[in-house]
């Protein structure tokens, strides 16, 4: 058993037989009346969010979670399909479990991480920094900013990123994918 001071983004619970992963937290402490931690929680079956508050010091049932090395391979329909590098099984996901925000940054051949729950698979973390092409993007002219600028660059995957303007086409950067941020090219 866990209390309210172990809340972190990305810990698993375990609330009335839902496993439910902390995706916001904020402990609060008022001027009046008792702290208390006010958390954004995502149900890991099937990706509905609820917003629920905890009393500072309340006991909090975590889900203990393995990891495993996975590779993403392809796509059918509605199916992520991955591959256990340790079995070598097929697990297919789909886009609820992943995660709309993972999904733009998701490319066939990336490994990620599995994570595990009484042997299933419920789902995948992608590296926090990835690297793809740039495949669309608007010229920069020099002399458009005093300062550094930028402009959107479409990515293989179709995320968009904001990228200073002497990045062109066809250049491979690496993003960090929780921020949408550009960090360099590679």
């Amino acid at each position: 058993m866990a209390t309210t001071a172990d809340i972190r983004n990305g810990l698993v619970l375990d609330l009335d037989g839902q496993l439910l992963q902390v995706s916001y937290f904020q402990h609060v402490k008022p001027g009046k009346g008792g702290a208390f931690v006010r958390t954004k929680l995502r149900n890991v079956r099937n990706g509905a969010v609820l917003e629920k508050t905890f009393s500072s010091g309340e006991r909090i049932q975590t889900v203990d979670l393995s990891h495993r090395q996975m590779t993403y391979s392809y796509r059918d329909g509605e199916f992520y399909h991955f591959m256990d590098l340790q079995t070598f099984d097929d697990v297919p996901l789909t886009s609820t479990l992943i995660g709309a925000d993972q999904l733009k940054y998701l490319k066939e051949g990336m490994e990620c991480t599995g994570l595990m729950h009484d042997e299933h698979v419920i789902t995948v973390e992608l590296p926090n920094f990835v690297e793809l092409a740039i495949v669309e993007t608007d010229p920069g002219t020099r002399g458009d900013t005093a300062t550094g600028g930028t402009k959107p660059a479409k990515l293989e995957t179709g995320a968009v990123v904001q990228v200073p303007l002497f990045v062109e086409r066809g250049t491979v950067i690496r993003v960090d994918r929780r921020e949408d941020k550009y960090l360099t090219r590679v």
